[in-house]
């Protein structure tokens, strides 16, 4: 059995189509998605370094903000190079062990981010409904330790949604007519009995994705409870100036996961699909740290002193 998935995984390889079918956008689609790319890993990784750079900013919010800045960097780094590699070369097959490994790191960030979004939105909530007791209750320990258990969760995901993707068997030769090896597009190029597969991706992924939303749901309306019984206007728009900026990551992360996954529509057109995909894995990454930035004066205000030092260091 295991010489047999040696075997497999030495000869079987897929195709990735991408956008094969539109010769003449190969080259306009590889300059916007590289924009993006370079905008996603600057924006992501200058998140990190200003955090960690000004003190006002080492806090529980923005601790969660550097991990989620993180995973988004990981997660387009992971999709988007070979994505621009397919756009440009004529040769777009990817191994077997590839295509795995691509999806494996891939579930890991998504579910990732699903729970760090999930804790950001638990802060939030310590924060407005119980503010004289929130550097108690949102310790450094328990900060960590959420952290911890959101990427320790994304691994067993990782782990478990591999696992039932290998005791598969496959053709030699497998066309996946999306951007990247994604679950289900794998799923149906394989010939074996795919009953056990299907539950625990049914299984698994809803119970991630409900999970975390019900944790959002239920913060938020503890949060609109709270804001409502203040009696000033001016700490209702500052609690609601608080929790925006997640809430609009919130809404287009998992607006674009239950479009792309949890509507039945959506799955007659193969070009929507694809589009979804480049929305949920190459343009999400990029929004993040816009969205968080655009609204933060601390974290413009740190901006606009790093690039000082940085020209007058030049």
């Amino acid at each position: 059995m295991v010489s047999a998935k040696r075997n497999q995984s030495a000869t079987v390889m897929f195709i990735l189509l991408g956008f094969s079918e539109y010769p003449d956008l190969q080259v306009p689609l590889f300059l916007v998605f590289l924009a993006i790319y370079v905008v996603t890993v600057v924006g992501n990784l200058g998140m990190i370094v200003i955090i960690r750079c000004n003190p006002k900013l080492h806090t529980p919010m923005y601790f969660f903000l550097s991990h989620l800045s993180f995973v988004d960097f990981c997660y387009s780094t992971i999709i988007t190079p070979k994505l621009l590699e397919i756009l440009v070369v004529e040769d777009r097959t990817i191994s077997f062990m590839g295509c795995i490994m691509q999806f494996s790191f891939a579930v890991t960030c998504v579910v990732t981010e699903m729970f760090m979004l999930a804790v950001m939105a638990y802060d939030r909530f310590v924060a407005i409904c119980n503010p004289l007791l929130y550097t108690v209750v949102m310790s450094q320990k328990l900060c960590t330790l959420l952290v911890t258990i959101s990427y320790s969760w994304g691994l067993f995901s990782c782990v478990v949604f591999t696992y039932s993707l290998l005791i598969l068997s496959f053709c030699e030769i497998n066309i996946i007519n999306n951007i990247l090896c994604e679950y289900s597009a794998i799923l149906s190029a394989s010939f074996s009995d795919k009953h056990l597969t299907e539950v625990i991706l049914f299984s698994l992924s809803n119970f991630n994705t409900f999970c975390t939303l019900i944790i959002i749901l239920t913060s938020y309306l503890f949060i609109c409870i709270t804001v409502t019984k203040m009696p000033s206007t001016s700490g209702r728009c500052k609690a609601f100036s608080t929790c925006a900026s997640h809430l609009t990551a919130v809404t287009v992360f998992f607006g674009t996961i239950l479009c792309l996954y949890c509507v039945p529509s959506s799955k007659s057109s193969w070009l929507m699909i694809r589009v979804s995909t480049v929305f949920c894995t190459v343009v999400i990454p990029m929004l993040n740290p816009l969205i968080y930035s655009l609204r933060n004066k601390d974290v413009k205000e740190t901006f606009r002193k790093l690039m000082v030092i940085k020209i007058f260091s030049c």
